[in-house]
């Protein structure tokens, strides 16, 4: 009887164990392939559950990691001349920044570009410097001052690409600016982070018309941006070239682009929602005539309740945003994100009309 009761012990005891090794395993699994997976907000609130994970999250290798890890559009940043800028969050437990007014600046500043992570500031002051920070960790630097004056609201494009091979994040910022040498000319300053310099394209194109700010986006070392008239310039980063691109039904800033699946998207408001359509063809401008090519293909259609009205860019119902999985549009005074991988559509803020929209990536980046 007491052999029987002490083997019945040893089983428990054998399977106690058994389930600690389970349970323990299932912890490391959870703090080394999942917690980089998650938004920087969220980490911040497992600081709490134990002191292992406080380590983790809290090292500089682990930063690195969840900057490679996580993509997703955490929210917007939003701005206007006369108010300090304020983030909108598509889900306020998860996504986050400590200091929304950026106030661990040296100065007020607009925010002009964004991309994982970083955001590229300009001062309201002085020259107006140019400042890469991350919201998230308030660590910001400052950029040289450029070679040429870029004028009072400018293109500007930041590129940041997370590599696991390089624990520095290397960036660069592009700028196409007025030629004030040439007429009817753009020229094009880019800044690198491995320089520590900006440096003044040999390419200058000719053409009539302003460039659109905050309308730039990159796709596979090509930058594209809007032009006033209904056009994007296009500036491919390794050749140095530039060319103008017909727009998918663009009219007055209707139309927004973003990057789908790694091309290049044009979204505009359409019936009762929005449709996406993907670059197919580049140079359908050079083709002969009668040519059969396109050089937009629609993606999809996508019905949305409040529909965005078509209009000009800060209108009632005016389209903000479309890249990735995240469509962002104003109805009268209120923002809805529409989520294209859940088909979730939800009101995220308000605010006024006169202002301008910057994605953000809840990253732990270090700068």
């Amino acid at each position: 009887m007491d052999r029987s009761m002490d083997r019945a012990r040893r089983a428990k005891e054998l399977v106690a164990n058994k389930n600690s090794m389970i349970y323990m395993d299932l912890k490391d699994i959870i703090k080394d392939h999942a917690l980089p997976f998650l938004p920087a907000k969220s980490l911040f609130r497992f600081n709490g559950v134990c002191k292992d994970w406080k380590l983790q999250i809290r090292s500089p290798f682990f930063a690195h990691k969840q900057s490679t890890s996580f993509f997703d559009v955490s929210g917007f940043f939003f701005s206007s001349i006369s108010t300090t800028p304020s983030f909108i969050s598509i889900d306020s437990k998860a996504y986050g920044v400590p200091d929304p007014s950026l106030k661990f600046l040296p100065e007020p500043v607009d925010i002009r570009a964004s991309s994982n992570g970083l955001l590229c500031c300009q001062g309201r002051e002085g020259y107006k410097a140019y400042y890469i920070c991350n919201p998230v960790t308030k660590q910001w630097k400052k950029l040289p001052k450029p070679n040429a004056d870029h004028g009072s609201n400018p293109a500007l494009v930041l590129i940041f690409e997370p590599s696991l091979l390089s624990f520095v994040a290397e960036y660069k910022l592009v700028c196409a600016f007025p030629s004030l040498d040439f007429e009817n000319g753009h020229e094009f300053e880019i800044f690198s982070s491995k320089e520590g310099s900006w440096r003044i394209s040999g390419e200058i194109f000719y053409g009539n018309g302003s460039l659109l700010p905050r309308s730039g986006v990159h796709v596979n070392d090509i930058i594209y941006w809007h032009s006033s008239h209904g056009r994007i310039l296009v500036f491919d980063l390794k050749m140095e070239r530039a060319q103008l691109l017909y727009g998918n039904d663009y009219y007055n800033g209707e139309a927004v682009l973003g990057v789908i699946d790694g091309k290049l998207c044009s979204t505009r408001a359409q019936g009762t929602g929005v449709s996406i359509s993907v670059l197919s063809n580049a140079y359908t401008n050079t083709m002969q005539m009668g040519s059969s090519a396109k050089t937009w293909e629609r993606k999809l259609t996508i019905n949305l309740t409040p529909a965005p009205q078509p209009g000009t860019a800060g209108s009632t119902g005016s389209l903000l945003f479309a890249s990735g999985n995240m469509v962002l549009y104003r109805y009268d005074t209120k923002f809805h994100s529409y989520n294209l991988r859940t088909k979730e559509t939800r009101c995220v803020g308000e605010g006024h009309y006169q202002g301008s929209i910057v994605p953000h990536v809840n990253s732990l980046v270090e700068i």
